[in-house]
């Protein structure tokens, strides 16, 4: 099923279309929380079409991301402590003991947890929504959160309008190319990571 595919599609009618400024701001919104489709599909075409405004188009995808991101990080923390007391005890212990230990983790070795952080933002294939929700159940700090967030998202949406500035339309054909193979790798590695989370011990 080409689901990534017909999502793919649907971005290239958005990036056409006269209003595809503010489609790209809220796509880069909820991409950060929710959406399974990065802003990328959007970004390449606009900033192939207009390649003069390829990095103004990029910092403002990357604007929108980081207020979607406070949205997934708000999502993350209050999901966590509104779902916790409908867990069963043994669900609760295994969770609380995963927060707690990853929350050890980040007081003692706080500056790999924001290298981790700039990581995860940084490549494609753990999407962002992921990413924005185990921040806000472990709570990491905010602002250093938000920092992580816009180094790495930053690099990649700049990377895209330098290749879109230097090879043009190769870049949006390897997107094209490869988009359905990201988008179920994104989704497999989503769900391993949840059965390895919720997975008792």
């Amino acid at each position: 099923m080409r689901l990534f595919g017909a999502l793919y599609a649907r971005a290239l009618v958005w990036a056409r279309h006269p209003q595809s400024v503010y489609y790209l701001c809220g796509l880069s919104f909820v991409e950060a929380f929710i959406f399974p489709v990065m802003p990328e599909v959007m970004l390449a075409p606009m900033m192939l079409g207009k390649r003069h405004r390829a990095f103004f188009y990029a910092n403002l995808s990357l604007v929108f991301s980081l207020l979607g991101s406070l949205v997934g990080y708000a999502l993350g923390h209050w999901a966590y402590e509104g779902i916790r007391p409908l867990l069963s005890d043994g669900m609760q212990q295994t969770i609380g003991t995963w927060v707690e230990h990853l929350r050890a983790d980040m007081a003692q070795h706080w500056l790999a947890m924001l290298g981790a952080l700039m990581l995860a933002a940084l490549q494609p294939v753990i999407p962002m929504k992921f990413v924005t929700w185990a921040a806000g159940i472990v709570g990491v700090p905010l602002l250093p959160f938000l920092a992580c967030m816009a180094i790495g998202r930053g690099k990649r949406v700049w990377l895209l309008a330098l290749l879109v500035r230097l090879v043009g339309e190769r870049a949006e054909q390897i997107l094209r190319k490869n988009i359905e193979w990201i988008g179920w790798a994104a989704i497999a590695l989503l769900g391993a990571l949840l059965a390895w989370w919720l997975w008792p011990r």
